[in-house]
């Protein structure tokens, strides 16, 4: 995507090849979160992509109403992240999610070249759940094996992207690319996991304030859907039930190690917290699979801040009609950096995997 003018593609093909043919160059995948930034930097070699940086760090809270104090406080936190990870590119690819963002799957009879991109901003404005006049939208084509005119069109707002822009623009940095989170997932999955021709992947992302599901399989199609109740939803209400601080909840959840914090047993509170996202994941699998046939997902792949939280990754399992595993992707991409960098990724890696696929992107 491209602030001011027709979105860059976002989507790559069924092999995941970067469209991109301009110069490499080296750039900096920063993930802003609601919570927390996340920056990866990578390289890449002839055995693959390496690590030369990577930082994270906390948003101060700023008042729920005060977004001038929220946007001051975020980019605080990538100023700390750029300078704590010694980070030399000004050249950022930011990533946006939610409901002002959109990926669709498109399928026409056969048209002639010069008719499609009409077609698809009408089939945007039927699909997309907000005004197509106001936002980015570009495409995709890609062969059915019926030779229909078929693809995947990607939509946002230009607020939201002029949004990220302008929050990496006050750090000093030069947004050059707008990617789409779910589909910055897949393309570091199929980097770092190379999983077989055919086979049905999905990633959940769980962060802050949205959770990703992103399936590609074995048509090469990525689907991706994003969900407005995550991590900020769960804890709010558990510390409701049990009357205690969001604080509190968060000390417990991620192990902080804090003497004054009292032994709860959150066990029950986070089942009951999380039964919405699980009813929407169990759905949304079952109607990928009802869609055309496809493969049953087998294996989710959970990564995000939340999926750190203690016994988070054995509650999906559990409610889930597929096994989870908490996903790394940095348990297969080496770090060249220093010890404080690689001990970071060993640790919080599973939240900085949406960093990780922006940073893989070329211009």
């Amino acid at each position: 995507m491209n602030v001011g003018g027709k979105l860059i593609k976002s989507f790559v093909d069924s092999g995941w090849k970067r469209l991109c043919t301009l110069k490499q160059e080296q750039v900096l995948g920063l993930d802003i979160g609601s919570s927390a930034v996340k920056i990866v930097q990578l390289h890449k070699n002839e055995a693959g992509y390496v690590v030369t940086a990577a930082g994270m760090a906390e948003i101060a809270d700023g008042t729920e109403n005060d977004m001038n104090r929220k946007e001051i406080n975020t980019v605080g936190a990538i100023d700390r992240c750029i300078k704590s990870a010694g980070v030399q590119t000004q050249l950022a690819v930011c990533g946006v999610c939610g409901p002002e963002v959109a990926v669709r799957y498109f399928k026409f009879p056969t048209l002639p070249p010069e008719e499609v991109e009409g077609a698809v901003m009408l089939e945007a404005s039927q699909v997309c759940p907000f005004n197509v006049d106001d936002a980015a939208v570009d495409y995709q084509l890609v062969p059915d094996g019926q030779n229909n005119t078929a693809g995947i069109l990607v939509a946002a707002t230009n607020e939201v992207i002029k949004r990220k822009s302008q929050l990496a623009k006050n750090a000093s940095l030069n947004s050059v690319l707008i990617d789409v989170d779910g589909l910055a997932l897949l393309n570091c999955f199929n980097e770092c996991e190379k999983p077989g021709i055919g086979q049905t992947t999905a990633i959940l992302n769980v962060g802050s304030s949205y959770a990703i599901l992103a399936i590609v399989g074995k048509n090469g199609l990525p689907f991706v859907r994003d969900m407005t109740y995550a991590g900020d939803c769960f804890i709010k209400q558990i510390a409701s039930e049990n009357n205690v601080s969001t604080g509190i909840v968060r000390e417990v959840l991620f192990g902080v190690e804090n003497s004054s914090s009292p032994q709860l047993d959150l066990a029950d509170s986070l089942d009951r917290a999380c039964q919405k996202l699980i009813t929407s994941v169990a759905e949304t699998l079952r109607y990928y699979t009802t869609q055309g046939k496809l493969a049953v997902v087998e294996k989710v792949f959970l990564c995000g801040g939340f999926a750190a939280a203690r016994g988070f990754v054995e509650l999906l399992a559990s409610h889930l009609a597929t096994s989870v595993v908490l996903w790394n992707p940095f348990d297969k991409i080496p770090c060249h950096a220093d010890q404080h960098c690689r001990d970071m990724l060993r640790k919080n890696g599973p939240a900085m995997a949406v960093a990780a696929g922006l940073a893989m992107r070329s211009i």
